[in-house]
């Protein structure tokens, strides 16, 4: 009995000497395997923070600008980005601060349906989800299975953006799965004719894909030209000095500069927008940002996407495409 404490302390000094002869410490590292984790970590950290900024601090930028852009008689455009801070600050005393996340769990569930309509679609057909190749073919492939993955969540996607917008003073409160069931209702008439205002479904997707086309190709262009220019820049710095400089960015650090570069870009050049299409018809009540105090419906009565954008120009002016901007 006397024995086994003197029996357990041997073991474990067994074990740290059999741990200290097959591994090494901190010290042995070389720095450059040093750095090259610390780059991994830090990548993934960046890219972890990415995800979070872009489908949740940025949720709120997204409500007010949809608020802006679906207002169809505003005078104030809302085109400089501290136009919008006082009418904020208004909206809140009457409003918590959560009704600048509303929809954002439908949002999710939009994108989530997206990924999953594109992995299941690459796994039973040869449309692949990544670009890989410079094949003009697998390019093709790639850009008809975004088209798919388009077409098919664009009901859910309307149901998604009357949450976004609706004012939560004049409106419930949706549930979390109510975008399924907003989205399987239009589903269901799709081949019914036009209920008053509401535009059916088969309207609204050519439109949709095409637009969303149009902005993912233009944000694959931009974002790989800037990572061109970006590391084309470093490189001759590193030829300019000689060595690699300890403020480098690393490729993590590039690809999310690229990526917001190709964000503002692609909203500079496609400013077009067809939320009105999708809420007309919806009764859906928004909150006034030319106030802030009260609230006004959707009152539209669009043809389809080429009248609408018509009509903004001619009666908004091309300034009008931009609002919430």
């Amino acid at each position: 009995m006397h024995g086994a404490p003197c029996i357990m302390v041997q073991l474990v000094e067994d074990c740290k000497s059999l741990v200290k002869s097959n591994s090494r410490t901190l010290e042995e590292i070389s720095s450059q395997e040093h750095d090259a984790l610390v780059q991994k970590w830090a990548g993934c950290g960046l890219t972890i923070v990415s995800l979070l900024t872009e489908n949740l601090l940025c949720h709120p930028f997204i409500v007010l600008r949809r608020q802006c852009q679906v207002h169809y008689s505003s005078w104030n455009y809302r085109l400089e980005p501290l136009s919008i801070i006082p009418v904020t600050i208004r909206l809140l005393r009457r409003q918590q601060a959560s009704s600048l996340w509303k929809g954002v769990g439908s949002v999710l569930i939009v994108r989530g349906m997206t990924l999953a309509v594109e992995d299941v679609v690459s796994k039973f057909s040869p449309l692949s989800k990544e670009w890989t190749t410079a094949s003009v073919t697998a390019f093709g492939q790639h850009l008809l299975l975004k088209c798919l993955s388009l077409a098919v969540t664009c009901p859910f996607y309307s149901a998604s953006l009357v949450e976004t917008v609706q004012s939560d003073i004049a409106s419930e409160r949706p549930g979390i799965f109510d975008v399924f069931r907003d989205g399987l209702c239009r589903i269901l008439v799709w081949g019914s004719p036009q209920q008053g205002r509401m535009l059916p479904v088969w309207v609204l997707i050519v439109p949709t894909v095409v637009l969303g086309l149009l902005r993912y190709l233009i944000n694959i262009l931009v974002h790989k030209l800037s990572y061109a220019v970006i590391t084309d820049y470093q490189d001759k710095q590193h030829t300019r000095w000689g060595a690699i400089p300890k403020n480098s960015d690393t490729d993590s650090e590039i690809e999310v500069t690229a990526g917001f570069t190709a964000l503002v870009v692609s909203d500079v050049l496609l400013p077009i927008r067809i939320c009105r299409l999708h809420l007309q018809g919806t009764r859906t009540i928004i909150d006034n940002l030319d106030t802030g105090y009260s609230v006004l419906p959707i009152l539209t009565s669009y043809r389809g996407a080429v009248d609408c954008y018509h009509t903004i120009v001619g009666e908004e002016g091309r300034a009008g495409l931009y609002k919430g901007c």
